[in-house]
């Protein structure tokens, strides 16, 4: 046993050399890099990529072979050129810059929020070079976004349930005296005074019943959401007003799954119609249905999610209206309601799931996340 432990102890000296040789340690730190989360990248003075890792591959949905050699700014950018500014004064003054929560909109149109680090470096040559660590905070941002979007619904809920009962209770009183006082003005010609009180209580009661939605329970059946979409938008390009052009762009792959039909058509009619209204009912509206797996909504994990996009090219949601858009009687349009995004969000999230929007000048996507709990 001495002579055999002795043997190991000789051994060792000499593999722990060959673990901190050059070639072993380069080795371990392409696999190092290639096993990060972060996507790390590499540019020249020109923006050209020199190196990306794995991370970086999925990031920008392409292979090292086609990227490399390629301008950076070819697979994405800031929305305004800054980041081959920043790029360029890393590379020029040698000083890095760190960026929180910048937004990269990709060539194919896809979007995300990094916190972006940019480190000059040089290569073996003299020549200055970029490395930039990309990593992405969409999850977080969602998860927080989601759980006010959540919050925000119900106390919306609680508020409107509270006003529409204080609403409610002398509106009757109101229209039972109106009642009361047509009986006795009969048909003469202060009947058109009654009949007006009467008709203005209605239609305040059904503004209230409005901006509660629906109170009835959720009657859910399998059902093919495609054919929902199709039964939306043939109401939508029926309207002689509508010459947008829509284009579906449906997963075939995506099965029945429980939903309460008539409520999703009222929700998907008001955002789609949103949708072209936004484009002055000539632009481009996109309908898009996906599936997500392993997806987390409202803190429970979901093995299914049907993601419903709505996508339009208008001048997108003013930013004074962003954080308040899902709430009652806020709207950008100057006959519009404010009630068609607070009772589709409702729905919605009765349904279990959750409405996001993201919103530009020119680029507008409403999105719907609905659990498919009874997948087949």
């Amino acid at each position: 046993m001495v002579e055999t432990i002795a043997a190991v102890s000789r051994r060792t000296p000499a593999k722990l050399d060959a673990a901190v040789s050059p070639a072993a340690d380069g080795r371990l730190a392409a696999r190092i890099l290639a096993h990060q989360v972060t996507a790390v990248l590499v540019v020249d003075q020109a923006l050209r990529l020199r190196y990306l890792n794995t991370a970086a591959e999925m990031l920008l949905s392409t292979s090292s072979r086609a990227a490399l050699g390629q301008p950076l700014t070819q697979f994405f950018d800031c929305g305004d050129g800054a980041l081959a500014e920043h790029l360029a004064l890393v590379a020029h003054h040698q000083q890095p810059v760190t960026e929180r929560e910048v937004r990269l909109f990709f060539s194919d149109g896809r979007t995300a929020t990094v916190d972006c680090s940019m480190v000059p470096m040089e290569e073996d040559g003299g020549d200055a070079l970029v490395l930039v660590e990309l990593r992405q905070v969409d999850l977080q941002l969602r998860l927080t976004r989601e759980e006010q979007l959540i919050s925000q619904n119900e106390a919306t809920r609680t508020l409107l349930r509270g006003l529409a009962h204080e609403i409610k209770n002398p509106l009757g009183g109101l229209r039972g005296a109106a009642q009361l006082l047509a009986m006795e003005v009969g048909a003469g010609a202060l009947s058109d005074y009654t009949e007006i009180i009467l008709k203005e209580v209605d239609r305040l009661g059904a503004l209230v019943d409005d901006m509660l939605g629906s109170r009835r329970p959720l009657v859910k059946r399998p059902v093919n959401i495609h054919q929902v979409l199709e039964r939306v938008l043939a109401v939508i390009e029926s309207d002689p007003e509508c010459h947008a052009q829509v284009i579906r762009e449906y997963d075939p792959s995506i099965p029945e799954f429980a939903v309460d039909e008539d409520q999703l058509i009222q929700a998907l009619m008001n955002i789609v119609r949103n949708a072209v209204q936004a484009t002055e009912g000539q632009g481009r509206v996109v309908v898009r249905s996906r599936v997500l797996r392993q997806f987390v909504l409202a803190g429970h994990r979901h093995r299914l999610v049907a993601r419903i996009d709505v996508e339009d090219d208008g001048p997108g949601i003013p930013e004074s209206l962003q954080q308040a858009v899902f709430y009652p009687m806020v709207t950008g349009k100057a006959e519009g309601t404010g009630l068609g995004l607070s009772i589709a969000q409702s729905i919605v999230h009765r349904h279990g799931g959750l409405i996001e929007f993201t919103s530009r000048p020119g680029h507008t996507v409403f999105t719907l996340y609905l659990p498919m709990e009874g997948e087949g």
